[in-house]
């Protein structure tokens, strides 16, 4: 088992999420950074929907209680392994008593820790993913222990797989129009396309941007939104839709991330500047 000694700022429990459900009004959840959540999953020859542990910022320290195999993927958190650094997209050997603890962040939001076989959680609704109301709780807390089965077999591959800097360093988000684009006024989507935008107040639901585009948008019947959903408040702000998101809303959709900035996005911080490029549906 896993014991988690201290929990740091948010630390989960997410595979790719429970997709069958939203017509019940069940978000997504799952891994915020899907690329490399399956990417250390991949490593270690696990199934790709392998639960793995999503650590945000800092704090995070954890004591192994049986031998196994982790490869640890996504942001510098400042990883060190029974105070030792350790290098990231690799596997790496652990035995029982060995302690794992996250520092300083520097770069990117999200760390993904897998393990060999994936973290053996509680199933709910074909899902191992964190979600308050739907599993008991929605982040671990100190004292919790997490299940995995042992592993004491010799690392396949010692390849170090190089990180994907543009992921985290691109201030690019790529978008599609959303199905309220066209309630936007021409001098509106040019100013939607010209803005540097802020990040704001932002968690696995959502992610608030700082600057406004004027709304004169016709009020919309509750209608379905998904992760990468950007939707217009009547204040002007704009609200980036992330994978704890609801599943309808009542707010004009005027843009639609796609996949590949919805990783990008979720390993920005508070105060990081992103713009919008507009992408083409052939």
């Amino acid at each position: 088992m896993l014991e988690i000694l201290q929990s740091g700022l948010h630390t989960s429990i997410q595979d790719l999420g429970r997709f069958d459900y939203r017509n019940y009004g069940v978000p997504v959840s799952g891994v915020m950074d899907d690329y490399h959540a399956k990417l250390a999953n991949q490593i270690l020859g696990n199934d790709e929907n392998a639960a793995v542990l999503e650590m945000t910022l800092q704090g995070t320290k954890l004591k192994f209680h049986e031998n196994t195999q982790i490869v640890l993927c996504g942001a510098d958190l400042s990883p060190k392994l029974n105070r030792s650094d350790l290098r990231a997209n690799i596997p790496v050997k652990v035995s029982k008593g060995d302690e794992l603890e996250f520092g300083k962040r520097n770069y990117g939001v999200r760390a993904y820790l897998a393990i060999k076989d994936g973290f053996q959680s509680s199933e709910v609704l074909q899902s191992r993913s964190f979600y308050d109301g739907i599993t008991e709780k929605s982040r671990v807390t100190t004292g919790d222990v997490i299940p995995y089965k042992v592993f004491s077999g010799k690392i396949q591959s010692k390849a170090t797989i190089a990180v994907q800097q543009e992921i985290f360093s691109s201030n690019e988000i790529c978008v599609y129009e959303g199905p309220e684009f066209d309630f936007l006024s021409k001098s509106q989507q040019e100013q939607l396309f010209n803005t540097i935008f802020s990040i704001g107040l932002n968690n696995r639901m959502a992610y608030q941007l700082e600057e406004t585009i004027k709304n004169d948008c016709p009020s919309i019947i509750t209608s379905a939104v998904l992760p990468g959903t950007i939707q217009l408040t009547p204040s002007g702000k704009l609200i980036v839709l992330m994978k704890d998101c609801q599943t309808t809303g009542g707010y004009p959709r005027i843009l639609q991330l796609d996949q590949r900035s919805i990783i990008r996005l979720a390993q920005k911080h508070t105060r990081d500047q992103v713009y919008f490029k507009k992408l083409s549906i052939l």
